[in-house]
């Protein structure tokens, strides 16, 4: 069945979360499991849970729960993860030799097929971090994209050029990019964008933890008082 209507964003990306959990289960040779499980082991609510799915279409029994290999398979189609995806990279400075040796991708479906750069230096030779590729010009980027019908792209360059090489992505067919370059990009909208904004999740993560510190410390400072 195909999802209906405007799905929200929370609801998709908690579907990985589903997976990775039911691939989990799936290795321990599970065959069932009920939404309170799942909920208990991803500390959200059973009824949540029920509500995400229900936004795909009708899986599980009232009082069986749900077949693993089925759920498993149906989120992987809906995520678009049962097929193999041919990506590509623009930038092989740090981030993208990095991002590069990351096995992970190939272990979800997608291939990473070719890496881009300007820097003439750089350009012919392998890379240090996955020497299966060898960096092209980023003069070849459009040819390559349609040669290779590559529609996810991962764009790590500087934030400067960001845009300009967003846009020519865009142009070549590339339908979903990855965006790790510090800036909002001007995109068409039928094309899918994820930014990962490296310094703004480090930002984030500190201020969780000093907003902790200083309720600690409050709470401290309360227990003094009251000892006095």
């Amino acid at each position: 069945m195909k999802p209906e209507g405007n799905i929200p964003a929370p609801a998709v990306r908690r579907l990985s979360l589903y997976l990775r959990q039911l691939e989990l289960l799936w290795a321990d040779d599970r065959q069932k499991v009920s939404s309170k499980e799942l909920g208990k082991a991803l500390r959200l609510t059973d009824s949540q849970i029920r509500k995400d799915l229900a936004y795909f279409g009708q899986f599980g029994q009232a009082g069986v729960g749900y077949d693993i290999t089925e759920l498993t398979t149906n989120i992987r189609r809906i995520l678009g993860t049962d097929r193999t995806w041919n990506v590509l990279l623009v930038g092989a400075g740090n981030l993208g030799s990095a991002l590069s040796a990351y096995r992970g991708f190939a272990k979800r479906g997608f291939r990473l097929v070719a890496v881009f750069d300007s820097d003439r230096k750089k350009v012919g030779r392998p890379l240090t971090s996955n020497p299966e590729l060898t960096v092209q010009h980023i003069d070849q980027l459009e040819e390559e994209v349609r040669r290779r019908e590559i529609h996810l792209a991962i764009n790590a360059v500087p934030a400067e050029a960001a845009q300009q090489i967003a846009n020519r992505l865009v142009k070549a067919g590339v339908r979903g990019l990855f965006n790790f370059a510090p800036v909002n990009l001007d995109i068409d909208s039928q094309v899918a964008i994820s930014s990962v904004d490296l310094a703004v999740q480090l930002e984030q993560l500190s201020f969780q933890v000093s907003m902790n510190q200083s309720i600690a410390e409050a709470e401290k400072s309360r227990k003094r008082k009251k000892k006095k």
